[in-house]
C-alpha cells in the first residue's frame, strides 16, 4: 500500500545522513541472479568508496552459479528468497521489506561498478529536502563489440545532453535502475518497486513525480555497467526496454498530464521513437529507390548534432579516439532500437500482447 507521505511532510535537509562512524546512513541493495562473474567487483567498488555505506545487502535471487558464496566471501550481508523473484523489482522489495532501516536506500546492479567517489557525489542531492531520488552518469565498462560501442555513444549523448537538460527542471525521465539512491520514506510511500511494468525504475520515477517529489541527476557520480556485447543479449534488453516504456506511458499518462515538462519529454521521446523509426525504415528507402540514392544521406544527416556533445563528453574523459571509432556503431544500434520500439508499439498498443516475462540482457 502507498502511504500519503509528500515532500511537505518530508524530513528537513538538516537530517543527519552521515553516521558518527563517518559512513553514509544508506543501505545498498544489490539484486543478483547468476552474477558470480561480476558481483565481486561490484562489492569491491562499494567497499572502496570515499563515503562508505552503512550496509551492503546482496539479494541472491536463487542463483545456481555460486553468486551468494562469492558475495559472502567479501563480507557483506547475503539474503536469499525461498523462490526466484522473477524480476529485479521483486528482489529489491524482498530486501526493502524487513532488511532496510536506514533513511536512505541505494540500488546498484550486480554487474555495475562505481567510481570511488560515486556515493559521495550522489549524497549531495539530498541536501535538497524535496529530492526523493538521485542517479548518476552511466558509462559502459567494456567498449569492444559493435553493440557496446553503439551503447557507449548513446550514453555519452544522452547523459551529457538530454539528462543535463532534464536535471535543470529536476525532472530526469528515469532515475536509473543500475544506480540510484532514494529517501527510504519516499520509496516506501511510492509502494517500493512495482512489477506492473518491465521497467521498475521508470515506473517508480514517474510515481515519485506524481507524489510531488523531485529527482536529481549528478553527472559527477559515475558507474560502469556491463552492457550487452552480442546481438542476442542486446535484442533481449531492447525488447524489454521498448515494451517497458510503452507500458509506463499507458499506466501513467493521466498522472503525468499534470506535470507539463515530464509529459512533453515523454511525448517527444515517443514520437521520435515511432515517427523517426518509420522515417528511417520506410520513408528513406522508398525515397532513395523512387527518386535518388542521395536520400540515403538522411540516415546520418543529424550526425553533427550528435557528434558535438559526444566529443565534448569524450574529451572530458580523455576518450576522443574511442568516441570517433565507436560513432558509426551508434547508427546501427539506433535502427535496431527503433525496430524494437515499433514492434513493441504494435504488440502493446494495437494487438494488446503485453510483455510479461523478464529476460536479462546479458
Amino acid at each position: 500500500m502507498k502511504s500519503h507521505l509528500s515532500p511537505a511532510t518530508a524530513v528537513s535537509p538538516a537530517r543527519p545522513y552521515t553516521r558518527p562512524d563517518g559512513r553514509l546512513n544508506v543501505t545498498v541493495i544489490v539484486p543478483a541472479y547468476n552474477e558470480a562473474d561480476h558481483v565481486g567487483a561490484t562489492i569491491k567498488s562499494l567497499q572502496t568508496q570515499t563515503l562508505q555505506p552503512a550496509e551492503i545487502i546482496v539479494v541472491d535471487d536463487c542463483s545456481n552459479d555460486g553468486t551468494g558464496d562469492v558475495a559472502r566471501s567479501h563480507g557483506v550481508t547475503v539474503i536469499r528468497p525461498e523462490t526466484n523473484s522473477g524480476t529485479k523489482a521483486g528482489a529489491q522489495n524482498f530486501a526493502l521489506n524487513g532488511h532496510v532501516d536506514t533513511p536512505l536506500t541505494m540500488i546498484l546492479d550486480a554487474d555495475t561498478t562505481l567510481a570511488p567517489d560515486a556515493i559521495e557525489k550522489l549524497a549531495e542531492a539530498f541536501d535538497e529536502p524535496h529530492v526523493a531520488a538521485a542517479c548518476g552518469f552511466v558509462v559502459p565498462r567494456h567498449v569492444r563489440s559493435m553493440w557496446e560501442r553503439g551503447r557507449y555513444i548513446e550514453y555519452l549523448f544522452a547523459f551529457s545532453f538530454f539528462k543535463e537538460v532534464q536535471d535543470f527542471y529536476r525532472r530526469p525521465m528515469i532515475s536509473s535502475g543500475c544506480l540510484s539512491i532514494y529517501r527510504s520514506d519516499a520509496l516506501r510511500a511510492a509502494g517500493g518497486w512495482s512489477n506492473r511494468t518491465m521497467a521498475e525504475d521508470m515506473d517508480l520515477t514517474w510515481t515519485l513525480y506524481q507524489l510531488g517529489w523531485r529527482v536529481r541527476f549528478l553527472p559527477q557520480a559515475l558507474c560502469y555497467p556491463v552492457e550487452p556485447h552480442t546481438y542476442e543479449f542486446m535484442n533481449k534488453q531492447l525488447k524489454r526496454w521498448s515494451h517497458a516504456f510503452l507500458q509506463n506511458v499507458q499506466l501513467h499518462w493521466k498522472g503525468i498530464l499534470k506535470i507539463p515538462y515530464l509529459y512533453w519529454t515523454v511525448m517527444a521521446s515517443l514520437m521520435d521513437g515511432i515517427v523517426g523509426t518509420l522515417f528511417f525504415l520506410v520513408a528513406l528507402p522508398v525515397l532513395a529507390a523512387v527518386f535518388s540514392p542521395l536520400f540515403l544521406i538522411g540516415y546520418v544527416a543529424d550526425a553533427p548534432v550528435i557528434l558535438i556533445p559526444v566529443l565534448l563528453a569524450a574529451r572530458r574523459r580523455g576518450e576522443i579516439g574511442k568516441a570517433l571509432t565507436s560513432f558509426p556503431s551508434f547508427f546501427v544500434l539506433r535502427l535496431v532500437n527503433g525496430w524494437h520500439l515499433l514492434t513493441a508499439a504494435w504488440n502493446e498498443l494495437i494487438v494488446r500482447r503485453r510483455l510479461v516475462v523478464y529476460e536479462k540482457g546479458h
